[in-house]
């Protein structure tokens, strides 16, 4: 009954108030209940845009355009929000009472749910890892990492070469490497990739009841393995970051156990969860435009802005919210203390005011990387670097060992609304080559 209550007041209230606005044409409320916006969002984008910079919702304002969202990433009138804390008076006091006390991305003292002071103590515990310095010299480890997964594809492309290449190799990559760093034990990872699939749906609103109980199984069984790694590195510690911040912890009270396990929680699952679908995104889009992988074949200095362009193009974060904490002005429309503004980073990536012909897919375009798929200001994504490096050497790897590589089937989206990715893509590798085949 408990759980029920819970669903009900953060979701089912939602989930029913979506579905009649839906139907009078909200645009907030499409992205909750509209089918056709999940399965193709990319017509809303430009739907919404007529209706201008700032668009007034139900239940909340709603921006497409690149500028406000920009502005408001970094403005400090707006905060961002926390599970439940905006939900009305009686909602919101329902949902403190039922909620199970889990370690959730939303909710404090996660770094996506907290604000200075506390966000920038907790930021700089871990910061040091995800520098542009600190990731190049990871880069070796991706390149060994992505050459031994393909070098395990090429010997199955042998008898059937037709995988689904998101769990054989996209969700893979990441999830080795952001273990390494955090000291996963091989033998865990397969169960932290399957929590993490569990949970992906976490940042989402209105949940319908099964979709609520499959991330409440993936968010406990995550923070009950998170507290026995935990411990595993308490007593044997490893030259890895979760050992490090363990040891400073324990040594200057740095973070408290829930605040070690919110930023260690975080770091681990945003380590893997969107750069999966970087990498299926960048690899479903070049393998449709064949004519940007063949000049990236001929033009591999274009890798790093070709990853932007995927960014852009195939948002894996689509959308984000944020709070007034007073009385503000944004594009010219009051909004008042507690409205929330959702920001469609995904259609802000397409404005034609910024991006010239915004849906064509160009790894050459010049002004790529002013996508806002990494949020910005002081919630700028923490791994951004990190994704970059991987985006870059795991689709560079695939393409260099899979030239001829080709859809074998439409595959199927993650039915999430937050996170955009492939949750199946059937590909057909084709014939491998080695690093010496493709150079010469």
């Amino acid at each position: 009954m408990r759980q029920r209550l819970h669903w009900f007041a953060m979701h089912g209230v939602v989930r029913a108030t979506a579905k009649f606005a839906a139907r009078r044409g909200d645009a907030q409320a499409r992205l909750i209940a509209d089918p056709g916006v999940r399965s193709d969002p990319v017509p809303f984008y430009d739907e919404l845009r007529p209706h201008g910079p700032l668009i007034r919702c139900r239940v909340s304002f709603l921006t497409v355009d690149h500028s406000v969202a920009h502005q408001l990433l970094r403005s400090d009138d707006f905060r961002v929000i926390e599970l439940g804390a905006d939900l009305p008076g009686p909602l919101r006091r329902l949902e403190r009472r039922t909620h199970t006390g889990l370690l959730h991305p939303l909710r404090p003292p996660s770094l996506l749910a907290v604000e200075p002071p506390d966000h920038t103590r907790y930021r700089k515990t871990v910061s040091s890892v995800f520098t542009t310095r600190a990731v190049s010299a990871l880069r070796d480890r991706v390149r060994d990492t992505a050459e031994a997964l393909l070098d395990d594809l090429a010997r199955d492309a042998a008898i059937d070469d037709q995988v689904d290449i998101v769990g054989r190799y996209c969700a893979q990559l990441p999830v080795a490497v952001i273990s390494d760093i955090l000291g996963v034990p091989e033998q865990d990872r397969a169960k932290v990739l399957q929590f993490g699939e569990l949970a992906a749906p976490s940042l989402d609103v209105g949940l319908s009841w099964p979709q609520y109980r499959r991330v409440e199984r993936g968010l406990a069984g995550f923070n009950t393995w998170l507290e026995q790694h935990l411990n595993r590195l308490r007593a044997h510690p490893g030259d890895n970051l979760l050992s490090d911040l363990i040891r400073a912890s324990d040594a200057d009270a740095a973070l408290t156990d829930a605040e070690l396990r919110a930023v260690a929680g975080l770091v681990l699952a945003a380590g893997f969860e969107t750069t999966v679908n970087l990498l299926g995104n960048g690899i479903r889009l070049l393998i449709d435009t064949p004519s940007q992988l063949t000049l990236l074949q001929q033009h591999p200095e274009h890798w790093p802005n070709a990853v932007e362009e995927i960014l852009r193009l195939d948002s894996p974060v689509q959308l984000s919210a944020r709070v007034a904490r007073t009385d503000t002005e944004v594009a010219g429309t009051r909004v008042g203390r507690g409205e929330m503004v959702v920001l469609y980073l995904a259609a802000a990536n397409r404005d034609p005011a910024v991006f010239e012909d915004p849906h064509r897919f160009d790894v050459t375009r010049a002004n790529a990387g002013r996508h806002l798929s990494f949020s910005g200001g002081r919630h700028f994504c923490l791994g951004a670097a990190l994704a970059r490096a991987e985006g870059e050497v795991g689709l560079s790897a695939f393409f260099d060992r899979f030239p001829d590589a080709a859809v074998a089937a439409p595959g199927t989206r993650r039915d999430t609304r937050v996170l955009r990715g492939w949750s199946h893509l059937p590909v057909r590798l084709g014939p491998a080559h080695t690093m010496a085949d493709y150079r010469a």
